[in-house]
């Protein structure tokens, strides 16, 4: 009984039925991401359906959701088992397979990439004005509240409090300091406003926002536009308080803080990812096709430097044609002010040749199976000329005596 039971269920995960179904299951996803694109932004979208394990409605009306269709996660994995155990159960191990075998792991392996990808691809950017150095990249649907230690020139100290910290609340202390930081509250998306004569703050005592409002907002997930986050905290040092500050990727004044004799400076930014090595925009060209403004290509002439190696050269980097240095690949993607900022987009994808490797794995395969089925066809053809011979010699002796005995037949009449 457990044998039948257990022969049931490897059945089950190798049908070719669950095949088709999650293969419709993902063409109705990619489908409903591209329309959901509209409203929801590239990223949103692929979050909710492609890289989530069930798609999810919104009861109207309330704080509840529902998951009404699988996700791109929960088909991805099913297919991943179907193929897996589909390949094991049903292909012979021989070399007449072995095309089969070299596609199915292909297939498995580009399933697999995009679970990598999903899991540990990390996007940035790197937005550089002419003549300007660099050693850092930034998040932009991330950020981070910064103390920034200016006090020595040419060297900043810098101590960051990531964005799902400020999320949870509470008291952080930084690192090698004796400050503490106290956040009351978190907004991802705030709009600001001047607070109105008579109108209650929201505490803030210290900096430029102690006259400012800062109002919540929906968060956006629309590729043209960004979050505008804004955080109320407190710092202290043992019995020393500085006050409550407010802190937004909205204000433009700086707010500094002395403590022990050195210059902190308060900023609410971007997520930044330090590099060990330095990049130098040297040139930016745009150039368009005669008569009009359509871009026909920009490039950004860029020179690295890496004390560590140590490494010094130029490289141009231009449409597809990225840099890959670091386990990074920095894409050339935008521009702007008078074409002296260039904006790179900054990849870290550890499985991006993946794909690459399942492509070739299953060309291979589909050679390897087609050269195999090829040769089998050539030895039928060479040995089929003898056995139509000789069926064609055993038909004729057959016809010339059937002729005979009716020849026979007839003088005898």
């Amino acid at each position: 009984m457990s044998k039948s039971r257990t022969a049931r269920i490897w059945e089950a995960l190798s049908s070719l039925k669950v095949t088709i179904g999650t293969l419709l299951v993902l063409m109705a996803l990619v489908v409903a991401c591209t329309l959901a694109q509209v409203n929801m932004g590239t990223l949103g979208a692929v979050n909710a359906y492609v890289r989530s394990w069930f798609v999810w409605w919104q009861v109207p009306g309330t704080a509840f959701s529902v998951a009404v269709f699988p996700g791109g996660v929960l088909a991805g994995a099913v297919l991943l088992v179907n193929l897996s155990v589909a390949t094991l159960r049903r292909l012979e191990l021989s070399w007449r397979k072995s095309g089969l075998w070299l596609t199915h792991a292909g297939l498995i392996l580009l399933v697999v990439g995009e679970f990598v990808t999903a899991l540990a691809q990390v996007e940035s950017r790197l937005s550089i004005e002419q003549g300007q150095t660099l050693n850092f990249v930034e998040r932009p649907r991330e950020y981070e509240l910064a103390l920034v230690d200016t006090s020595e020139p040419g060297f900043e100290g810098v101590y960051a409090i990531p964005e799902s910290r400020l999320q949870a609340g509470g008291t952080v202390g930084l690192p090698g300091t004796d400050l503490v930081v106290d956040v009351k509250r978190f907004m991802l998306n705030a709009e600001l406003r001047r607070r109105a004569e008579g109108e209650a703050g929201q505490g803030v005592d210290r900096g430029v926002g102690a006259g400012v409002v800062a109002e919540p907002q929906a968060p956006v997930t629309r590729d043209d536009a960004e979050n505008q986050p804004a955080a109320i905290v407190e710092i202290s040092a043992g019995r020393s308080r500085y006050g409550t500050w407010l802190a937004s990727t909205q204000l433009g004044a700086p707010q500094s803080i002395v403590h022990g004799g050195k210059n902190y400076q308060l900023l609410l930014r971007n997520r930044r990812e330090y590099l060990p090595y330095a990049v130098t925009l040297k040139k930016f060209s745009h150039d368009v096709y005669p008569g009009t403004n359509i871009p026909k290509n920009f490039s950004s002439l860029v020179h690295l430097s890496n004390p560590t190696v140590p490494e010094e050269r130029d490289i141009l980097i231009f449409m597809n044609q990225p840099l890959r240095y670091g386990g990074k690949a920095f894409y050339q993607a935008s521009f702007g002010r008078g074409d002296t900022l260039s904006i790179l987009q900054v990849v870290d994808n550890p499985g991006w040749l993946i794909p690459y490797l399942s492509c070739a794995l299953v060309t291979l395969g589909l050679l390897v199976h087609f050269v195999l089925s090829l040769r089998r066809g050539v030895k039928r053809a060479a040995a089929a000329p003898v056995v139509v011979a000789g069926a064609g010699a055993g038909a004729v002796a057959q016809v010339v005596s059937a002729v005979q005995e009716h020849a026979q037949a007839q003088a005898e009449g």
